[in-house]
């Protein structure tokens, strides 16, 4: 079956760990982004400032995948960590505590966690990832949580999603890749996984296709039907 083919399905049988980025994918941090670039374009008086701001956020996001990427190669990730935080709160993103969950994201892992190894692959650091994992009493739920700190390397290498496959003695082929964006996509077909893409988060389909999705959703909370 091509993977690509709409309303693709995958058996029980050959899948034994699904693996999910944060942002975008299971925290609800977009949303907070749009609204307060809105914010910022309501002042400006400018008409369907919320519209405007998604679209203005989803064409700024591969971009700023590559600059993550460049600096990743660069070894520079921790003289990044102060800009990007203070980018993060610029762009109006609460810390993890505070962050919501996407809609319906919690029980579909109640449901996967029944049949599947579950695991976090973020690029978020280890703090943020556990306590937005614990507001939502979802830490059970996870085998394994990647973070920026885990691997020397981060997405789009395949080094964090290898790693977590390998902690878990779990082939990679046999994995699900969860993500949003193009890194998530080409750090999972690098990685030999079965790369998923949820427009749920800013990553638009043309981009997640290009980058190698084998399936695209438009929703996270979909992927208990995804894998039956």
């Amino acid at each position: 079956m091509d993977l690509r083919e709409k309303n693709a399905k995958f058996s029980r049988d050959a899948v034994d760990a699904i693996f999910f980025d944060l942002d975008g994918t299971l925290m609800d941090t977009d949303n907070q982004a749009v609204e307060s670039l809105a914010n910022k374009l309501r002042r400006l008086h400018m008409q369907h400032p919320k519209s405007m701001a998604r679209r203005l956020i989803m064409a700024s996001e591969p971009s700023g995948n590559t600059l993550m990427t460049f600096v990743d190669i660069l070894g520079l990730d921790d003289a990044l960590l102060g800009f990007t935080n203070r980018l993060r709160r610029y762009r109006g993103l609460r810390n993890a505590p505070d962050l919501p969950i996407i809609a319906g994201a919690d029980h579909m892992l109640d449901q996967a966690k029944e049949h599947y190894t579950l695991g976090v692959v973020t690029t978020r650091s280890q703090r943020e990832a556990a306590l937005f994992l614990e507001q939502h009493n979802l830490l059970s739920h996870f085998d394994i949580v990647v973070t920026r700190e885990t691997t020397w390397r981060l997405k789009p290498h395949p080094a964090p999603l290898r790693f977590a496959a390998q902690a878990l003695s779990v082939a990679p082929e046999r994995c699900i890749m969860v993500g949003d964006t193009t890194v998530d996509m080409k750090a999972a077909r690098r990685a030999g996984m079965i790369a998923v893409g949820v427009l749920c988060g800013f990553g638009m389909r043309s981009n997640l296709e290009r980058a190698g999705a084998h399936v695209i959703i438009e929703h996270t909370s979909e992927i208990a039907q995804l894998v039956n």
